[in-house]
């Protein structure tokens, strides 16, 4: 079931047929299965465990949505893009078509014991605006994981048909949080095996990928299960606060409040 709190412009956040027509591709990729893994182990790390309430914010292609059904949390899942909402939706499914640019209205009475938004903010022009919105629909004391696109130097045309305004430094995204009622803010990288691949990458494309589905083309078997092996490698020392670098970083933070 899909209810609707607001409208927004999905195409300037990420363009709706680029968001639908990846839908199985993405599913099948090894990075996003790697953060969904990721996700639900920062959560259980956190106590936030089964069967606690969660919104998953720019839930999108819905991949971190089955995961986290799937290990028994209470699930709602958010995003502006309508189209992509009536793709995942299910019966029993909960769904909200809303735009994290605009606070919450005065009908959205629930709060949640945790909060997911999985690279959502960095397609907002507003950051701060959008975890200030964010904030306001979790209980107090329920905790808050986001995740965002790092290295500015790693920004590319791939960034750019995602929608992407940035990508962050651990001071920028530390800035995204200032205003907001999180407290506690712990940041930390993922993703360091793939900086030298994307560098390597960028080096040597003599011509650009035709559209955002051409980034996702993986290599040739075994080269997928490598990937699994690197990310679930490297998962323990991510959560730990053992890396110095990344493509990605990650925020955990908590509402304050009584």
């Amino acid at each position: 079931m899909i209810v609707t709190w607001s409208k927004g412009p999905a195409d300037v956040y990420m363009p709706e047929g680029v968001l639908v027509g990846t839908l199985e591709k993405v599913r099948r990729h090894p990075w996003w299965k790697a953060r969904a893994k990721l996700a639900l182990a920062v959560l259980a790390q956190q106590g936030v465990r089964p069967p606690a309430s969660i919104l998953d914010a720019g839930c999108g292609w819905g991949l971190n949505l089955e995961r986290l059904e799937q290990a028994g949390y209470q699930v709602t899942g958010m995003d502006v893009s309508r189209q992509v909402l009536e793709r995942i939706d299910r019966p029993q499914r909960q769904l909200i078509e809303a735009d994290i640019d605009k606070p919450p209205p005065e009908q959205a009475q629930q709060r949640y014991d945790g909060l997911l938004a999985l690279d959502v903010i960095e397609h907002l022009d507003d950051d701060r605006r959008a975890v200030s919105n964010l904030a306001a629909l979790l209980k107090p004391g329920g905790m808050a994981v986001l995740s965002v696109p790092a290295l500015p130097e790693l920004f590319s045309e791939f960034d750019r048909l995602q929608g992407h305004r940035r990508r962050y430094l651990p001071e920028t995204l530390r800035a995204a949080f200032e205003g907001s009622c999180l407290v506690g803010l712990e940041i930390f990288w993922w993703g360091a095996w793939m900086v030298p691949v994307l560098k390597r990458m960028r080096r040597s494309r003599s011509s650009p990928p035709g559209g955002y589905a051409d980034y996702l083309r993986l290599p040739p078997w075994p080269m997928p299960l490598v990937m699994s092996l690197a990310f679930a490698w490297e998962q323990r020392r991510a959560l730990k606060g053992g890396l110095r670098i990344g493509t990605s970083l990650f925020a955990v933070a908590l509402r304050r409040g009584v």
